[in-house]
Formats: structure tokens, sequence, C-alpha cells
């Protein structure tokens, strides 16, 4: 018989430091509620724990006492109740790598490109409230209307990667760029122009405003190959951010080869390439990457194959290289899902993306074995900081009349962002 699976990583946690489980953790901090780390700098405990924040991150305040103290059970009432009475009036958007405790109450769970879908898709709705990170409230906020509140649960929620590339060091590479190539505006006698940039969704706004200036378009992990198609029709050259590895992956996977796909440190004059390369380059990829899909390796595949054969390995392709040439299958968190979905007789399935949504998908196919790649229970910093009891408060704040934790682009910015996502919701995945 099947057996049930709990989807739950804050419960594997606690019995890992209880020891009630013989598994680890990345850290024990885990443990803890997230408002013990939002004023303190970093990301907080997981997977980004060791990656650098940039000065003025945005902070969380101190959430009050009673959603601090209150159990899990209690929490979830006092949700329900709140949207109960919000009604219409509020729409609550989880991305797959949310909480159980939180996902649970979401009217739409989806990936970054499904959920930017969503958010268009209630008008009427006076507040959008999206339990993800930083960029993706963000974008959120640019697709919605000028009355709706976009509210992040926990404005410490950010994204490390979405970091690694500030608009100062995209101006500058873009400066950097047109001494090489000359002016980046002109087009050949084929209509191209020198180089397109695309930025990936994990990018802020700030990011994907520059991309709407420049004639270039946002992708996901969901559209990228349909996105990089779009951008060598328009130009000679893609300047991919922040995410190396989904840009050298998808490209790869093109058939654009690793000799012309030079990385830009913005660090180093001309990225640390050489003229040359940059001018034979098809592909320039940013030193970005994500602190979850870094911790993958080829081992890891080894050692599944090894103890499960027949395994069907599937990672995500923010991956590195090595990784998803090793795997069976690499797609977005969407393809992941679909994948097991698909299967018609029970099979195991070693993932490699982020513990939350590989638990829920343990539990909703208990006729499959799945399981994680990395035997750590490491989940993703920044999205764990969406606990539901800042879910309790923004929503019941909102009941009351207040609206907390609001999220708005300026206008400057906001104009040419939403041409950029524009283009990436014309680029429907394949």
């Amino acid at each position: 018989m099947p057996t049930t699976t709990d989807p739950s990583v804050d419960h594997a946690i606690q019995a890992i430091v209880s020891g009630a489980s013989t598994d680890a953790t990345c850290t024990t901090d885990l443990a803890a509620g997230p408002w013990d780390f939002d004023a303190r700098p970093g990301y907080g405990p997981g997977s980004s724990m060791g990656d650098v924040i940039p000065t003025g991150a945005p902070r969380q305040g101190e959430l009050p006492a009673e959603y601090r103290e209150a159990d899990e059970q209690q929490l979830e009432d006092r949700i329900r109740a709140a949207k109960a009475t919000l009604g219409d009036r509020v729409v609550v958007l989880g991305h797959f790598y949310q909480r159980e405790e939180v996902v649970r109450h979401a009217d739409y769970v989806g990936d970054s490109f499904q959920l930017a879908n969503a958010a268009l898709e209630h008008p009427d709705a006076e507040a959008i409230v999206f339990c993800g990170v930083h960029f993706m409230a963000e974008t959120a906020d640019l697709l919605s209307g000028p009355d709706q509140s976009v509210i992040l649960p926990n404005l410490a929620a950010g994204c490390s990667m979405a970091d690694m590339a500030d608009i100062d060091q995209v101006e500058d590479c873009w400066e950097q760029l047109a001494d090489v190539l000359g002016p980046l505006d002109k087009p050949d006698a084929e209509g191209r122009v020198p180089v397109i940039p695309v930025t990936y969704m994990n990018s802020s706004a700030a990011i994907k405003g520059f991309v709407g200036r420049h004639g270039g378009i946002v992708c996901t992990s969901s559209n990228a190959a349909t996105v990089l198609e779009w951008a060598f029709e328009r130009g000679r050259r893609v300047l991919f951010f922040p995410d190396q590895h989904l840009g050298r992956n998808t490209a790869k996977a093109m058939g654009v080869t690793l000799d012309r796909m030079p990385m830009w440190n913005p660090r180093r004059p001309l990225g640390g390439s050489s003229a040359q390369e940059l001018i034979d380059s098809q592909v320039i990829l940013w030193h970005g990457f994500c602190s979850v899909h870094r911790r993958f390796t080829v081992d890891q595949i080894d050692t599944a194959r090894a103890e499960h054969p027949g395994v069907r390995v599937i990672v995500h392709p923010e991956c590195p290289m090595e990784v998803v040439d090793a795997a069976d299958e690499a797609g977005s968190t969407d393809y992941i899902r679909r994948a097991i979905a698909g299967a018609t007789t029970p099979a195991t399935f070693a993932i490699g993306t982020e513990i939350n949504l590989v638990k829920r998908l343990a539990a909703q196919h208990p006729q499959h074995e799945i399981f994680c790649l990395d035997p750590v229970v490491c989940p993703c910093s920044t999205m764990y900081r969406i606990h539901p009891g800042y879910l309790a408060w923004v929503l019941e704040e909102l009941v009351a009349g207040r609206v907390q934790n609001r999220i708005r682009v300026a206008d400057d910015v906001a104009a040419p962002a939403r041409v950029a996502l524009e283009r990436m919701l014309a680029a429907k995945p394949r």
C-alpha cells in the first residue's frame, strides 16, 4: 500500500531538531520563526544564508506577539476566517516553493509565469497578497490595476539571485559593451542590433525597466527558449541575467556552443572576457545563480541511480550544466509537476528543485516514490520567510481596513518594465 507523506517541510525540520528524525538539515535555525531573523542583515537560514545581501535590502518590522505566539491550528483558523470575511476583495497567490502551511490558503499556486498571469485575471480584487518573494510582488504590482494593492506578507522575503544583478552594474555593463560593439541601438543590414538584453523574472523591477528601455524582454524558466528565439531574431547577441545556469542550459539546448557564451563578472573589466570574446559571443551570461539549485550535484544523481535502479531524474534548469546533462530531463517547476502528474504507472522520481515542492508532489502522488536529490533538508531561505503568522497578520489588517507591506514600483520604472513583461507574456512556452 502507498504510504502517506507529510508535505510540511516545517514538520520535517522540527522532527530533525527534536531528534525524532535522523534526517539532516543545513541549519537548525530553520526551526525558529522567521521573525527571529527579520531584523538581522542577511537572507536568513536556508540555502542562501551564505550569500551577501545588499546594503539597504528591505527589512520587516516586528510582527505582533499574537501572531508569533499562535500555534499552527490557530493561525490556520484565523487565515480562513479572514479570507471568508474578505471574499472576492482579496486574492492570495502562492509560489510552488512556499511552505505547505501557506500554500494551502492560496487561491492560485504556480510558478512565476503562471502567477504573473493570475495577477492579471483579478482586476476587481482590492488586494493581491503575494506569497512569494519581493521581485514577484513587484511584477504583480506592474501588471495589476492602479487601485489594487499588492502585499508581500514579509518584506524580508527577497531573492539572492535577483540581488546578484543591480541596476548600476547592468548600466555599467551596457556602457562597456557599447565600447566594444558600437552603438547598441543601431541595427545592421539585416535589421538586428548588436545585443538584446534578456532578464530572468528573478530580477528587480529596475532591471526589468532597463530591459524594456533597451528593446529587451523578460523570461521565466517556462518560456526561456521561446524568449531566446525572440531575441535572436532581433539581435546578434543576448545579454542574459541574472542566472548564468538557466541562460547556459537553455542556449546550449538550442545549439549555442560554450565558447560563444562568455561569462560577465560585474566586478571585472569587460566582465572578465576579452573584447574579441565578446565580439564572437552569442550569449553573454551574467555571473549569478540560485543557491537552492546550486546545491544539486552529479554525485547525488549517481547515488540516486545506484540506490534506485530505473529512477527518473528531473532537475530544474537553474541547476549547473553538468547536473542538467546528467539528469534524464530538465524543466521548470510546472514542467516537473506535469511530468509526475502524467506518469500513468507507479515510478520512482528523483527531483532537483526546492524541497517544499518536492515534498508536496510526494504527498499528492503516493503511487510514486518521489524524493529530493539533495538529502539535506534546506529550503529556499527567502521563500521560507513567508510564515502563516505573516499571512494571518496582513489578511486581518485588510479586514480592519489597513493595508500593510504594500509593494509599489515607481512610475518611471514601471512603464518600461511593463513593456518587457508584456513581451514575456506574449512569448508563450511551447
